[in-house]
């Protein structure tokens, strides 16, 4: 929402917001694009007499200005319906959609595009640090091709359809379908038939590009499918074959296409560069082009950014949060880092995993760190149905969990080595834990009488 903001602002609207909590870096965005945003969700915002709200999908029916909004009978859209009628008509739709990997697959397509000289727009669910913002109209000139995110999660509390049947994608990219958004999904099935809906909305001119080692996306396309087909994977048409370092080789149909040379890491990452390179291919941009584009990609936002170094102890943030998403994080950090020690700090609070829903996948996805940190309070209250630390068992002493961030903090200050990684992840701001991890780590130096250096 904070993106279609932007845009909204970019296409000639007076543009005001509210939300909760808002952290950044879309907090900053937004007041950097001069969108003012009022804290919370009071019925007085009426008297602002907007044309038009815009109603994302956090908000639900008892929330106190949507009920204002609705007995007064003010004029209201979804968000995804509101993009799909005002910003992405007559657009060549690039939409990337999956379980995993969209913000970073969306980021790495938009990169190419605009190497390539298409300046496209955008709109991702995070900030792409080659652009420094999440969402933009276009670039150095009027475009006519335009990529987004395409989230699964339903559309409003009153369109309980996927977002991105919203957005008409020509070009549609299928990375992964797990089980997840246990909040509002049954079970896989019920996903599946939601990215059968997608589809069922790529035109017979469109082209999927599709991860061809996943078997829910099999079982979605023989559903039925009525436009082009790509598949991407460890036997697909493409793949990759691993050089020296994090450098991989690409092929297609058996042709090498050139060597991608990146310092990002993890099997994840070069499938998405796999499926950002074939879906830049489908609108004209050649697989050598892409790959040169690739080589100056800077990745987004909150996925293994390091945030700094103190006291010879790196502090890397992630957005991981689904046990897939957390076992694929600490793989790929393990094969950068080598033998030295990783602390995972995990804080489980999507919906999903207050639910509990995946718990017994947690400790699976954490082998690899060398010590783990729960946390599992939110603003004061237990943010979980269930117990963590119970959760956590099958990983024996190495795990220690926590419900006062300060407590949190001690504890990794006081087991945290020289040369450690410590490998934050949540999906929400967790209380501003790097910043307080990493001067709580420069105050040990002092006391130490070590030198101080932070970066």
């Amino acid at each position: 929402m904070g993106g279609l903001a932007v845009l909204a602002k970019e296409a000639g609207h007076t543009v005001t917001g509210c939300d909760a909590n808002v952290y950044p870096p879309m907090s900053t965005q937004l007041e950097s694009q001069g969108i003012s945003l009022t804290q919370g969700f009071g019925a007085e915002q009426i008297a602002l007499e907007p044309d038009l709200y815009v109603i994302g999908n956090v908000v639900s029916r008892g929330n106190p200005l949507m009920e204002e909004i609705l007995n007064r009978g003010l004029p209201y859209v979804s968000g995804p319906q509101w993009m799909g009628e005002h910003i992405l008509r007559d657009k060549w739709v690039l939409a990337v959609a999956g379980t995993h990997g969209k913000t970073t697959t969306s980021a790495m397509l938009a990169w190419i595009l605009e190497y390539a000289g298409y300046a496209p727009g955008f709109l991702i669910g995070g900030v792409p640090l080659n652009f420094g913002i999440s969402a933009r109209l276009w670039g150095s000139h009027a475009s006519d091709f335009f990529v987004i995110e395409a989230d699964e999660y339903d559309t409003a509390f009153f369109d309980k359809r996927s977002k991105f049947v919203h957005y008409h994608a020509k070009t549609a990219v299928l990375n992964n379908l797990e089980y997840d958004h246990a909040d509002i999904f049954p079970d896989v099935a019920a996903i599946e038939t939601q990215f059968h809906h997608l589809v069922r909305t790529v035109p017979g001119v469109g082209r999927l590009v599709v991860n061809g080692d996943n078997v829910s996306l099999e079982r979605v396309l023989k559903r039925g499918c009525w436009s082009e087909k790509e598949f991407f994977g460890k036997n697909q048409a493409w793949r990759f074959v691993m050089q020296d370092g994090e450098d991989f080789d690409v092929y297609f149909n058996d042709q090498l296409q050139g060597r991608v040379h990146w310092k990002l890491n993890g099997e994840h990452n070069r499938q998405n560069a796999l499926a950002a390179i074939a879906a830049a291919r489908h609108v004209g941009v050649t697989p050598e082009i892409a790959i040169e584009a690739l080589a100056q990609f800077v990745s987004v936002k909150r996925r293994m950014e390091v945030r700094g170094v103190a006291d010879g102890v790196t502090v890397i943030d992630d957005f991981a949060h689904h046990p897939t998403a957390v076992a694929t994080t600490v793989e790929g950090l393990r094969h950068k880092v080598g033998n030295a020690r990783i602390l995972a700090v995990l804080e489980p609070r999507s919906n999903t995993m207050k639910l509990g829903t995946m718990k017994q996948a947690l400790p699976g996805s954490l082998e690899q760190a060398d010590l783990v940190f729960g946390f599992g309070e939110a603003e004061g209250k237990s943010a979980l149905g269930w117990d963590l630390a119970e959760a956590l068992m099958p990983l024996g002493d190495k795990v220690a969990c926590h419900h006062k961030l300060d407590e949190l903090v001690q504890d990794i200050v006081s087991k945290a080595q020289a040369g450690d990684q410590v490998l934050i992840m949540s999906n929400g701001g967790f209380g501003g834990i790097h910043q307080k991890l990493l001067d709580a780590l420069q105050t040990r130096a002092q006391q130490a009488g070590r030198q101080v250096i932070a970066a």
